[in-house]
């Protein structure tokens, strides 16, 4: 009997290898690099999500698809975990916010401060559709459109913490924290606060520190729960 030669590996660039996740977080990364060529005043959110976002995730798409058809299916597999940790991730955050976003409507105001954690988000949605930042009121699609990209950001963020940390066998789920409190350093060093008009005080800090570390611990330990589905050889 005669045995079939294995398909030869797929270039570097196209596996889960070092210059893989190096492609992998570029593309995953244009999800926030949208809006944060707006607030520097690079180019419009429109501009960017149509010229880079969109066809960028459709790059990571056909990539991670590309290696699941004819690679080893590891890059695949990453990709696939670290955008479900993250949308994961980000519902934890949503959800931990939630008693302050309805502290009113809940009667709960006198033990939980009130606070607008969600008005961000049609304002995402305007700018991706090129409308008014601020409006009285937001249309259906701003919604839509503001919370897709929310939710896009969090995915994104899975699949760049995976590339980071390669392989979260060998790594800390803590290193997850870690990049949750970077990201919330950077909500309060760029122009993110002052660009949607969001007042810092000491509870704003308290409160957004507290959501990035649920958001740390929930993408950690999804992450690490799906490390062997991520990493397995094929």
């Amino acid at each position: 009997m005669t045995e079939h030669a294995s398909p030869p590996a797929l270039p570097a660039l196209l596996r889960w290898s070092g210059p893989g996740r190096v492609l992998v977080f570029a593309l995953s990364s244009t999800s926030i690099g949208c809006l944060l060529v707006e607030f520097y005043g690079l180019c419009s959110m429109r501009a960017a999500t149509l010229a880079a976002l969109l066809p960028a995730m459709a790059a990571l798409a056909l990539l991670a698809l590309h290696d699941r058809a004819r690679g080893e299916g590891r890059l695949w597999r990453a990709v696939a975990a670290g955008a479900a940790a993250g949308f994961a991730a980000a519902c934890a955050y949503d959800l931990f916010r939630l008693p302050f976003v309805f502290a009113r409507e809940w009667g709960i105001d006198s033990v939980v401060p009130a606070m607008n954690l969600f008005k961000v988000f049609p304002r995402f949605g305007a700018m991706i559709l090129g409308e008014t930042v601020e409006q009285a009121t937001y249309s259906l699609p701003a919604h839509f459109a503001g919370w897709a990209y929310h939710f896009s950001n969090g995915a994104t963020f899975g699949t760049m913490y995976l590339a980071l940390i390669g392989d979260p066998r060998r790594r800390s789920w803590g290193w997850a924290v870690v990049m949750a409190l970077g990201l919330e350093a950077a909500m309060l060093l760029t122009p993110y606060t002052g660009f949607f008009g969001i007042p810092v005080g000491a509870r704003f800090v308290a409160v957004t520190l507290a959501a990035h570390l649920v958001f740390g611990v929930c993408l950690g330990l999804a992450v690490r729960k799906g490390a062997t589905f991520a990493v397995q050889q094929p």
